[in-house]
């Protein structure tokens, strides 16, 4: 998700395809999938790496996935994504059979992504080759099943309103199964159990697979894999926000999870899409996302600096350089950068064949942990969703 510092052609990007974050409170569209890229692709992508698998918990992808989060745009028949980039339907169906051509085997969505609009676009892309894909998408949020209204509760993982939740999942994504169903975020009044325990049941019922938890707070990972072991966590993770390392990360290698991260080119920084001249307003999510504040781009460029520059060591685009880090921190990490442009897409796929030897990695890793970033990665209404404990079971 992502503008310009290109290590090839420098070019502008102000038409990057980006998706970034967040369920919000009525601040934005209720976002959280991950980030695409920028600049043509350095390095052949997708069909060199298409053998290239890697362990997702109980699951094997390619891997660097494909994030699908879009909502209905201003004008009928055009579809934006977070930071009100456009293309049609038709595109977005054509993207998703491209990326799945290219080797992708791990789509994300969510119902809260449109409302229901990413989850029915990704069900007919998949028509025919939905055998080909691990497909994961999130209930979690307070939206009437119907009308698509978000409803005054918020979140909602009461067992009842799950249960109709993947009901109508099936019908959109137009299959028998999903295979990862995430609970989008905590919810503050539901005990863990008993959203583990419905999942078991619906798991038992042959509707899903696999379940994880989003932004979720360590103990109630803990309780959560104790009723029914869990597949996948799904947090922030870059190079510009690394807070999974201190506890999330750590645990996940504990109980053999797989994590999946979101946002994974940080909204667009790390592909060289923000330099410190940018603004930003509204719709775009950055607008209200400290970090990217006018006070603190100066100081936060020094990382877009540095990944320009290993970029260019590794003769890769800023996304690529961007991604392989991740997929080098952990053998069970993917990325689910999302786009809307078949060759941004194909360029974050490239990431897959970049190899870093074991001193670049620890020259790279601790020239990112030298950089401090400054501003809190989300506004404050979005952030208070994460980390949050289930309550005890009673």
């Amino acid at each position: 998700m992502e503008p310009d510092m290109n290590t090839q052609k420098p070019r502008p990007l102000q038409g990057r395809q980006l998706l970034a974050t967040a369920a919000t409170l009525g601040i934005a569209p209720w976002l959280l999938s991950a980030c695409a890229s920028a600049a043509p692709p350095a390095r052949p992508s997708a069909p060199q790496a298409a053998g290239s698998r890697r362990r997702l918990g109980p699951l094997e992808v390619f891997p660097v996935g494909l994030g699908c989060q879009w909502r209905p745009g201003a004008t009928p028949g055009v579809i934006v994504d977070s930071y009100s980039s456009r293309f049609d339907r038709t595109a977005a169906i054509r993207l998703i059979r491209q990326a799945v051509d290219q080797g992708v085997t791990f789509i994300d969505t969510a119902e809260a992504y449109g409302p229901f609009l990413s989850e029915d676009i990704v069900g007919e892309a998949l028509q025919g080759i939905r055998d080909q894909v691990v497909l994961e998408t999130k209930f979690g949020f307070d939206i009437d099943q119907v009308t698509g209204q978000r409803l005054p509760g918020g979140r909602n993982s009461r067992p009842e309103h799950i249960r109709r939740v993947v009901d109508a999942q099936l019908r959109r994504l137009r299959t028998d199964r999903i295979d990862v169903l995430l609970q989008h975020r905590v919810d503050p009044n539901v005990p863990i159990e008993d959203v583990a325990g419905t999942i078991k049941d619906l798991i038992r019922a042959g509707k899903v697979r696999h379940y994880g938890l989003s932004e979720p707070g360590l103990q109630t990972v803990r309780r959560a894999h104790a009723e029914h072991p869990m597949a996948v966590i799904q947090n922030e993770y870059s190079m510009l926000w690394r807070g999974p390392e201190a506890g999330v990360l750590p645990l996940c290698e504990e109980l053999g999870i797989g994590f999946v991260c979101w946002s994974p080119l940080g909204m667009g920084f790390l592909a060289g899409g923000v330099n410190t001249a940018s603004r930003f307003v509204a719709p775009d999510f950055r607008a209200i996302s400290p970090r990217f504040a006018p006070e603190v781009l100066p100081a936060n460029m020094a990382l877009a600096d540095l990944v320009r520059t290993w970029a260019q060591r590794k003769n890769a685009t800023p996304a690529q350089l961007s991604l392989a880090w991740l997929l080098a921190q952990k053998p069970w990490i993917v990325p689910i950068p999302g786009t809307t442009n078949a060759a941004h897409m194909a360029e974050n796929l490239g990431a897959a064949s970049i190899v870093f030897t074991v001193d670049e990695l620890q020259q790279l890793n601790a020239a990112v942990a030298a950089i401090r970033i400054q501003g809190e990665r989300l506004p404050a209404a979005v952030m208070a969703m994460s980390g949050v404990e289930a309550p005890p079971k009673r």
